[in-house]
């Protein structure tokens, strides 16, 4: 006997429907996965053997055939368990009822006693299952949560592949479509957080930087000695950040659901991500890939920031890669089958010290290094990722009386005021360019457009490139931050204050920084 059940497989953040042909015939015996199937689905067959028979049914002594179509495709992971075990039972007649199971997708790993356990990508599965149209969607109950967010679809959670038998012989079980309120959810967590600008003491000129990078959509690289606070006040940089949008929120969802990032029951990343990749870590993990490609720290920063703490440590082909991804705000991962595209729009937060020893520039502790040292450390770090890097901040340590002091710094609530208000200055601006949201992604043709400086800009501008020894590849940054700046003041035009202001944020581009 013939059977049809359906699957789905991920590519990317995006879902393709696998059509499941379970074929029974008494002439023969063995069982056959066909259709490009890796590891992890052939051994499947042994899981569904003993799931079956602990449930008291029947594993057929005879030839079954299985097949994953399109069978060019390649179909890995093991969430392809629970519609070949409901294709077998149907097809073998042991399951009432079998031909509705053609209305279903179905996906989930079977344990050897039946229990169904989470997958991945379940969102963009559930997307596409309602592209499709199908009439509902089985998973996981751990995942259940997460495919409910999608609307006009039923969302089925499961435990155990005996409800899933009840469901397709009775139609009357305890099985409810899952419901779920994303935008109450999402927006009673959008605002809580666990950390404040107002618990640091001092560092107003670093706070300041940090206001204009979020205001801007700028990377920034802080440097300064240990204990400083530059770690401290980058995991602060969220909470001034814009709330995500619904649309973003969803977005980064997909590629958390991908990675399998996301908490256990979780719906929806509500908050604007952060990641923190220990130095140690590889160019594949860092943007992406493998045999069965994932998305990196890049792609799980999507619309939020990533944190690379001491920058210098990090090997030269890791910080390599990301030069291409920070302009294209996307990676392609290519491989001999297939490419994959994964978004990757992010802040880079970046720190380190000034020097091996790192107390180089320090007010009260003498630099140990060896004559070159400094400089030869921060060569460590590339120019042209360097160049991707728009506001550079020497952060100091704090004194005594700033630390012991009494009174509340400013809250990251009144910074984001001044950051949305900055954003939605923009957002007018950019409004015929749906791709651009924030100054820092301006082209070279848009920049001559909108940063229009008047005489003394420009003699000020010349001033500083001659006297501080400026490259010329600050130019254009040193442009961007001050429209960012100009529209945190609300003016309409780039003055004096404004471009000096972004002047001293390109403090590794003099050539005398570092000796």
């Amino acid at each position: 006997m013939f059977v049809k059940t359906f699957g789905s497989t991920v590519f990317g953040v995006e879902a393709l429907t696998i059509t499941v042909e379970v074929n029974w015939d008494a002439r023969g015996r063995d069982y056959f996965i066909v259709g490009l199937p890796d590891s992890a689905v052939k051994e499947s067959i042994k899981r569904i053997e003993s799931a079956i028979r602990t449930n008291g049914y029947e594993m057929p002594r005879t030839k079954i055939v299985v097949n994953l179509a399109p069978a060019d495709v390649r179909k890995s992971g093991t969430a392809f368990d629970l519609p070949i075990a409901m294709g077998i039972l149907g097809a073998s007649e042991q399951v009432g009822n079998w031909e509705r199971l053609q209305d279903y997708l179905l996906m989930g790993e079977l344990s050897l006693e039946g229990e169904v356990r989470p997958i991945k990508g379940a969102l963009p599965i559930a997307i596409q299952a309602r592209r499709d149209g199908f009439k509902g969607l089985i998973v996981p109950q751990a995942n259940a949560r997460e495919a409910g967010m999608v609307n006009n679809l039923n969302v089925y959670g499961v435990r155990h592949m005996r409800q899933v038998i009840e469901f397709f012989e009775s139609g009357e079980t305890s099985l409810q479509p899952v419901v779920v309120d994303v935008r109450s959810e999402f927006n009673a967590a959008q605002h809580h957080f666990d950390t404040d600008f107002s618990e640091v003491k001092g560092q107003e000129h670093i706070k300041r930087a940090l206001e204009i990078a979020a205001a801007g959509g700028h990377n920034v690289i802080l440097i300064g000695p240990p204990g400083a606070g530059k770690t401290m006040l980058a995991k602060r940089l969220p909470t001034i950040l814009p709330p995500l949008t619904l649309q973003e929120a969803l977005e980064t969802t997909k590629i958390h659901s991908v990675a399998g990032k996301l908490p256990e029951h979780a719906t929806i990343v509500s908050r604007r991500p952060f990641r923190s990749p220990h130095h140690t870590i590889s160019d594949v993990a860092l943007v992406g890939g493998g045999g069965n490609p994932q998305p990196g720290e890049i792609s799980l920063s999507h619309h939020g920031v990533l944190f690379l703490d001491e920058l210098p440590e990090f090997k030269r082909t890791v910080l390599e890669v990301m030069r291409q991804p920070m302009e294209e705000r996307k990676v392609t991962i290519s491989r001999a089958r297939i490419a994959v595209e994964f978004p990757a729009s992010f802040m880079l937060v970046a720190s380190m010290n000034p020097c091996p020893c790192g107390y180089y520039n320090h007010p009260e502790k003498e630099c140990t290094c060896p004559p070159g040292a400094v400089q030869k450390y921060l060569n460590k770090v590339s120019g042209p990722l360097l160049d991707r890097i728009d506001l550079h901040v020497e952060v100091t340590p704090v004194g005594f009386t700033e630390l012991t002091t009494l009174r509340p710094g400013e809250t990251s609530h009144t910074i984001r005021s001044r950051v949305l208000q900055a954003r939605d200055i923009q957002a007018s601006r950019f409004r015929e360019h749906p791709d651009l949201f924030a100054n820092a992604q301006m082209g070279a043709r848009l920049l001559r457009e909108i940063c229009v400086l008047d005489a003394e800009c420009t003699e000020l501008l010349r001033t500083a490139m001659d006297r501080l020894n400026l490259s010329a590849r600050a130019y254009d940054r040193i442009l961007k931050v001050a429209r960012t700046i100009a529209d945190l003041d609300s003016s309409p035009a780039i003055r004096t204050e404004h471009l000096a202001e972004a002047i001293q944020f390109r403090s590794l581009d003099r050539e005398s920084w570092g000796g």
